[in-house]
């Protein structure tokens, strides 16, 4: 073998110390949680393929066994050789990633492709490539967009948690976040914001007025508002570290409508003081949870929102290899709302932890699912901390809903399908006049399916009701629903009983 030479002030030193110990931490993390086990050798000649992602030159490969010699990996950039190695003990982790370091050392070493591409970029494409013999969610995110990631979840610096809007040119409170101050301190909607700190402000710029209700958490503004009606007054309200809001409501002729755009660390909490808000001031008559393009988020909210509307039951089972990925989520207690009637908006982009939310409360008949069919994420991943700050994602167990049905790649079929057209819309609606539900057959054949399930069954079973974006009409269809009893009662009868003897629980 004749080595490439390369001049050594041509070299950006990698730091080999700080990527072990990455590729160490994220194998420690991913191998007991995978959904299907594998040894540390194949996760690390996975990620080694990403090497040619970066400078497609770069070709690794593993010389037969015989069993007379021993086996060797042989590197090559083009057509020449730079390095070979002994390959790995698969089982352990150590031999590894000691193994993945010289690999990534040479390479890195003889091609200026990767070094110009920077230390982080073959990190992730070491991960990109081994996540992708996984599955679509598995994955690592560096320790810029980790952080921007963790910010967003959070919530950035202080403010006092309000959107602001404009009234006949005057600077109005348009809602109000129920993480916030501003809803601790007891403001409403509607109040006009006349001063910040003694200096008066007009609606020329929101963006600016916004700024002086941002700052360091603890700081105290004095605002200076009015109610409509009313005489001006002050209130002091401190700054807070705020989680973006994800619920808002509306509420039409007693029909509260919510809709949740995400599933953070406190939707549950928001949901229930809208919740609670409206029953006391608007004395609601049914709900509609709008879940359409609510990507999903905490599997943990999701049950807590659950929580709020069902009495007891089962809200969702996971199941994966890890024995603590093995959960069945239950709820008792519940149901703020007296049992008021729910019908449940969802779309294409419905995923995840909506999803979860959507499927619970439809097979406890708790609420009619309204739209088409969802995304189909029913897997859930795992969070790991990285020495470098990044974050992995492993995806380490399977959702099934409680009547026992898979999630990942089935989604929701709902109850009353709009994504076919306003004739079979219409043909839905007349049916259920006479208390029959059209797709009845179709909604109890997808809450008899288990894990698991042949793609063809899958495609079969959504092109009845396929993927769609939603639209105003899925609105009047879910406020005629749930303020019709004859209407709601036939379209949740179609759900198969939770509590038969022969129902599969899972």
């Amino acid at each position: 073998m004749t080595p490439i030479q390369v001049r050594a002030d041509e070299v950006v030193t990698l730091n080999q110390s700080l990527v072990a110990s990455v590729i160490e931490s994220a194998l420690r993390f991913i191998h007991p949680r995978t959904l299907e086990p594998q040894d540390f050798k194949t996760f690390c000649f996975w990620g080694l393929d990403g090497l040619t992602a970066i400078d497609p030159s770069i070709s690794l490969t593993m010389s037969p066994s015989d069993g007379r010699t021993a086996q060797t990996v042989r590197m090559d950039i083009g057509q020449k050789e730079i390095a070979s190695f002994n390959p790995p003990n698969g089982a352990d982790l150590a031999s590894c990633v000691q193994f993945t370091i010289k690999a990534l050392s040479v390479a890195w070493a003889h091609s200026k492709i990767l070094r110009a591409a920077g230390q982080e970029a073959l990190m992730q494409s070491f991960f990109d490539e081994l996540f992708n013999h996984l599955d679509p969610y598995s994955r690592y995110v560096g320790p810029d967009p980790a952080a921007d990631d963790r910010r967003e979840r959070s919530g950035d610096e202080g403010n006092i948690g309000v959107t602001l809007g404009l009234s006949h040119d005057a600077v109005i409170i348009s809602s109000i976040n129920a993480n916030g101050p501003a809803w601790s301190a007891g403001l409403d909607a509607g109040t006009y914001l006349l001063a910040v700190n003694g200096q008066r402000i007009k609606g020329d710029n929101l963006d600016e007025i916004a700024a002086m209700l941002q700052g360091p958490a603890g700081r105290a503004v004095r605002l200076t508002l009015r109610k409509p009606g009313e005489a001006a007054f002050e209130q002091e309200i401190r700054l807070q570290q705020v989680p973006p809001q994800t619920v808002y409501i509306e509420v039409r002729n007693r029909v509260a409508i919510f809709r949740i755009t995400a599933f953070s660390s406190d939707t549950a909490e928001e949901l229930s003081q809208y919740l609670d808000q409206a029953l006391t001031e608007d004395k609601i008559r049914a709900l509609v949870l709008d879940l359409r393009g609510d990507r999903g988020g905490v599997l943990q909210q999701a049950v807590t929102a659950v929580a709020l509307v069902l009495n007891h039951g089962i809200a969702v089972v996971t199941k994966g290899r890890d024995p603590q990925a093995n959960h069945i989520w239950t709820v008792q207690g519940g149901d703020m709302t007296q049992n008021l009637p729910i019908a449940i908006l969802v779309d294409g982009r419905t995923a995840s932890a909506a999803e979860i939310l959507a499927a619970a409360l439809a097979d406890h008949r708790r609420a009619v699912v309204i739209g088409s069919a969802t995304l189909g994420k029913g897997l859930v991943q795992a969070v790991g901390q990285m020495p470098n700050k990044g974050e992995i994602f492993v995806t380490w167990s399977r959702v099934l809903a409680p009547l026992g049905w898979p999630l990942q790649g089935v989604g929701i079929i709902p109850q009353i399908c709009t994504s076919r057209g306003s004739a079979y819309l219409q043909e839905q609606l007349s049916a259920l006049q006479t208390g029959h539900l059209l797709n009845e057959s179709l909604i109890r054949v997808s809450r008899d399916l288990r894990y698991p399930v042949p793609v063809p069954r899958i495609l079969e079973i959504r092109r009845q009701c396929p993927a769609a974006l939603g639209t105003d009409a899925d609105l009047d269809v879910a406020r005629s629903i749930v303020t019709h009893p004859l209407l709601y009662k036939a379209a949740l009868r179609a759900i198969p009983d939770i509590d038969a003897p022969n129902t599969q629980l899972p």
